[in-house]
């Protein structure tokens, strides 16, 4: 729809109100100094609060143009009477940045009929407003029988009122409406990328223990080689991508021992993130790992297997790295004379020095940039950033800017635990995902909270990627849960979050930490690790089948990559947690509506019994409606409606992942 001209700025009264505000454009970033992110496939709820004076009627209308210039209309509706808010929901179907404008007008057409029927059924200034009818209607053209009956002062005001609110005269009006006051917001930017930038399933692993044997002589190291033979398994439990650890040299100088000691012997292969030695830095490989070739033909049979490499990018450098020697600008240099170790009290990092952005930034910058751009030549598209919060955010701005502007398929995932604001402000300068709280959120009232924090507004901006465990972190949860517990934190991240991940061994139930640590006793970090994946003990605990199944629920159901669609339900228990995933426009294979139920015991030493209470508007029912709750977990099926017993005992099955079917109408 096109009409009249637009107003955003009255000139003359030196205002910036247009004639009709508008307000509170979202997906926005808040400073408008980012474009809002999506993805290629996301149903993306484009809003804006219009109002005006007085009580005349308003409408609007969303215009996006694609990256190829395309432009596209999208009529907006109220979204409830009273709140002044518009939607227009749009899925984004181009990769690229694309703009966007509200434009909002006073709809006479809409604004008459609402007073005409009130003034004419009143017999209140009825051929008045006829009269006023009449000329809308020579404004749309067309219709001059029906202008004709308005004018018509022989019929009934009634009768000729009820001849202009017919179908097709409300047809003819929406093809070319009168409209008037028109106004235009300023332009907003959304940037789309591909899929995987906000969608995924991540499964981490250390090449080096992939195919790791122990000999009379010591540990031989796994290499790129044999890291390879254990990536069908990996496909075949459904995930995405494969996350390395880093696979660069590493130092000797102060290299860490077992379970972080201090003390090594000869063998010890030291912690990864210690990165450089006499072989080389970060452009480098271990040479126990292989080549580089040997890296790139390990990138091409993941990509074979539907498998993608993220590499970690670590800014940081062990004391043998060549940078220490040929560019010790980069580091921060101490009183004594002395380069500072990293820390992170009390936590202290003797094998690791920290970078330093401020003495040479340009020229580290460049080196960093060098580094990235040689990995992405091998065919990584993925880069899991350790500690980005520990950087100027300035760097990240421009490196994402840059490498994006070059590859646009290059992903950055932040692995920043720290303040709220520097994790938001690592999101809206570029990063694609984030790891999140949800790690250490496990009680019913914490996840509440949580799932409706991330599936907020802030999903404009910020991307979670839900991990449950990793090298570092093993919960007080998961070391005292069980496999109930195992089960009960994959199903709300796999289901809840259009991305997830886990690190190896999380399959296996690997729970006994290390005294005064939350982190796995015998830590992969600082020692090889030989699971007998291909012969694996007699009676050893697994849930891959069950990791395997909650893969193929996010494939077959499309609303699960939705950030913005994940509902909390209610229930009268403290333990039982219950969550929907369900947007607009988002259908099954055989075209229903899609929409996801999880009900789960978040207690992994107790059975629960309870009333849930289902948000039915929520899931895109009436209150009344009754559907079938077929669980995706167990096969079994039950009639639900609103409100719905449910038992829930973790030894057994600790959740309900339900797929709603809806009944006939």
């Amino acid at each position: 729809m096109r009409a009249g001209s637009v107003v955003s700025v009255n000139a003359k009264l030196h205002t910036v109100t247009g004639r009709i505000p508008i307000d509170e454009l979202t997906p926005r970033v808040p400073g408008g100094k980012f474009p809002a992110k999506a993805v290629v496939g996301e149903i993306v709820p484009f809003e804006a609060t219009v109002f005006r004076e007085g009580h005349d009627k308003l409408g609007a209308l969303l215009t996006l143009t694609a990256p190829d210039g395309s432009e596209y209309e999208h009529p907006m509706e109220l979204v409830a009477p009273g709140t002044d808010r518009f939607r227009a929901v749009v899925r984004m179907d181009a990769q690229g940045t694309w703009s966007w404008f509200v434009t909002a007008y006073h709809d006479e057409w809409a604004t008459w009929m609402h007073d005409a029927e009130i003034k004419i059924g009143a017999d209140v200034d009825s051929e008045l407003m006829l009269q006023i009818g009449a000329g809308l209607l020579k404004r749309v053209g067309g219709q001059e029988h029906v202008i004709a009956l308005l004018e018509d002062r022989t019929r009934p005001a009634k009768d000729r009122w009820q001849a202009a609110s017919s179908d097709a005269v409300a047809a003819a009006v929406a093809q070319r409406p009168p409209i008037s006051l028109v106004t235009r917001s300023a332009e907003q930017r959304l940037g789309v990328e591909r899929e995987r930038a906000g969608v995924g399933a991540w499964y981490e692993f250390f090449p080096r223990s992939e195919g790791a044997k122990r000999t009379a002589e010591g540990w031989v190291s796994g290499t790129f080689a044999t890291a390879a033979k254990r990536l069908p398994a990996v496909a075949s439990m459904g995930f995405d991508v494969v996350y390395l650890p880093p696979i660069h040299p590493i130092g000797t100088t102060n290299r860490k021992g077992p379970n972080n000691t201090l003390t090594t012997v000869d063998g010890d292969p030291g912690s990864p993130w210690a990165i450089g030695a006499a072989e080389g830095g970060h452009d480098a490989v271990h040479p126990d790992l292989g080549t580089i070739d040997d890296f790139a033909a390990f990138v091409r049979e993941a990509g074979e297997r539907g498998l993608e490499i993220a590499m970690d990018l670590a800014l940081q450098a062990s004391p043998d790295h060549p940078w220490v020697r040929e560019h010790p600008e980069w580091f921060t240099t101490l009183p004594d004379g002395s380069i500072a170790y990293a820390e992170n009290p009390p936590k202290k990092y003797q094998d690791i020095y920290p970078i330093n952005f401020d003495n040479a930034p340009e020229s580290l910058a460049a080196e960093v940039l060098r580094i990235v751009e040689q990995w992405i030549r091998l065919g990584v598209q993925i880069f899991r950033v350790d500690n980005p919060h520990t950087k100027p955010v300035w760097f990240w701005e421009w490196l994402i800017r840059v490498v994006n502007d070059r590859h646009p398929d290059v992903v950055f995932l932040a692995e920043a635990f720290t303040r709220p604001a520097m994790m938001q402000t690592l999101g809206k300068v570029g990063f694609q995902q984030s790891y999140t709280y949800f790690t250490w959120r496990n009680t019913k009232t914490e996840l509440e909270e949580y799932l409706r924090e991330v599936s907020g507004r802030q999903a404009d901006w910020f991307r979670p990627n839900f991990w449950v465990n990793t090298p570092d972190i093993l919960t007080e949860y998961l070391q005292f849960g069980g496999v109930p517990a195992y089960k009960i934190r994959a199903a709300i991240a796999a289901i809840a979050c259009p991305s997830w991940g886990m690190y190896t061994g999380y399959e296996l139930i690997e729970n006994v930490a290390r005294p005064g640590a939350e982190e796995n006793i015998d830590n992969e970090k600082y020692e090889y690790k030989d699971r007998s994946w291909t012969k694996p003990p007699t009676g050893r605990i697994t849930i891959e089948p069950y990791i395997t199944m909650l893969n193929g629920i996010r494939a077959a159901h499309p609303a699960i990559a939705q950030p913005r669609g994940t509902h909390v339900h209610a229930s009268d228990d403290e333990a039982i947690l219950v969550f929907s995933k369900h947007i607009e426009g988002r259908f099954t294979e055989n075209g229903e509506p899609d929409t996801v139920i999880v009900v789960v015991n978040v207690d992994p030493h107790s059975a629960r019994q309870t009333l849930i209470h289902l948000d039915m508007e929520a899931i895109g029912l009436d209150a009344t409606d009754g559907f079938t709750a077929h669980d995706l977990v167990t096969g079994e099926s039950w009639e639900w409606g609103r409100d719905n017993y449910v038992r829930l005992d973790s030894f057994v099955e600790p959740a309900h992942i339900v797929r709603v079917q809806r009944k006939s109408r």
